[in-house]
């Protein structure tokens, strides 16, 4: 047993050295589109993020009629990110909201586990986030509606996933990643836990734009187009200016955030229902 631990300890001192060659810029910004990414806020670094979801581009709901979407939203996003260390960063964000629980507030937690190294002795990264939201807004006097909480609980919902990314040059990044919502209130014919897989990717088109494109499939039998819902899929296109990010995309998400989005995306890319979007970062020094 005391040679398990001098190894353990031996492999333990090895990795501050390990950090001198590792790889960084997997992806430029900590999220992808709907997505997190591997990366995390910078030690001291305060991340300034305002998001937003229009309305449908096409279908039904979309076309000109609606300035393909532009004249609707769908969901807004403000809120702060601050890295504690270069592996740790916390936030607190705002959303409308997209399902019937809306005025959202989040408290979210990310934490680099380890880091890919450009000797491949550690040939991937990977990140853990946490996530808790709830919902602020008033209580409806509806039994039917989620919105009736019998207790402060009901308000509340999870999220939790892993992140397994390798950047294979200075050009692509591939990303797995795998995790589980979990709602106190649901409806009578819902479930409160659902899993999902994801992947995500960013390939380096220029010095200053990046295509990026992330996907979720949430593992349940009640979500599938026969009951109305579809797997998130967003394509976006990424300018670096600096330490400013900005990001235009397009998705059938309507929510911003996980505990809204995964279990609640019911918009069809086929159907026209995709809608623009746009995330604007800005890093500030502390």
């Amino acid at each position: 047993m005391k040679y398990f631990y001098l190894l353990l300890f031996a492999f333990l001192w090895t990795l501050p050295g390990n950090a001198q060659i590792r790889v960084y810029q997997a992806f430029k910004d900590t999220r992808v589109i709907n997505s997190h990414s591997i990366e995390t806020t910078p030690r001291r670094k305060m991340d300034i993020r305002i998001g937003h979801r229009f309305g449908d581009f096409a279908g039904a709901r979309g076309g000109w009629q609606s300035f393909y979407g532009l004249e609707n939203a769908e969901d807004v996003l403000i809120g702060v990110n601050y890295g504690v260390s270069d592996n740790l960063a916390v936030g607190f964000f705002r959303t409308k909201g997209a399902s019937q629980l809306q005025q959202l507030l989040h408290g979210e937690v990310k934490f680099r586990i380890f880091h890919q190294t450009a000797d491949n002795s550690v040939p991937l990264s990977l990140t853990a986030t946490s996530l808790a939201t709830v919902s602020t807004m008033e209580k409806s006097e509806n039994p039917e509606s989620l919105a009736n909480f019998d207790k402060f609980s009901h308000r509340m919902s999870y999220h939790a996933q892993l992140l397994l990314a390798r950047k294979f040059s200075d050009r692509f990044t591939l990303q797995l990643m795998g995790g589980y919502v979990h709602r106190n209130q649901v409806a009578s014919n819902d479930e409160n836990g659902l899993l999902h897989l994801g992947a995500a990717t960013r390939v380096q088109l220029t010095k200053v734009f990046g295509l990026i494109v992330d996907f979720a499939y949430p593992i349940s039998s009640l979500r599938n187009a026969d009951n109305g819902y579809y797997p998130p899929l967003g394509i976006g296109l990424e300018i670096e200016t600096g330490g400013h990010v900005f990001q235009l995309n397009l998705t059938n998400a309507t929510g911003l955030m996980e505990t809204d989005y995964i279990p609640n995306t019911r918009t069809n890319w086929g159907d026209g229902e995709y809608r623009i979007g746009f995330t604007i970062s800005r890093l500030f020094n502390l």
